[in-house]
């Protein structure tokens, strides 16, 4: 007893039902990593500063 595979890409009709299916990626900016930065920016100002304290 053999069953046929449930292929999407099987025929063009199937694909297109499938890709419509699919979730969008999110394209909006990070938001991690924008905090991260601004981390990063504020720690070397802080350091900078310190620096510029002891000389």
């Amino acid at each position: 007893m053999s069953q046929t595979p449930n292929d999407p890409a099987g025929t063009t009709h199937q694909f297109q039902n499938f890709a419509s299916q699919a979730q969008p990626q999110k394209s909006g900016p990070n938001m991690g990593l924008i905090v991260g930065v601004l981390a990063v920016v504020a720690i070397v100002a802080v350091l900078a500063v310190g620096i510029m304290m002891l000389s």
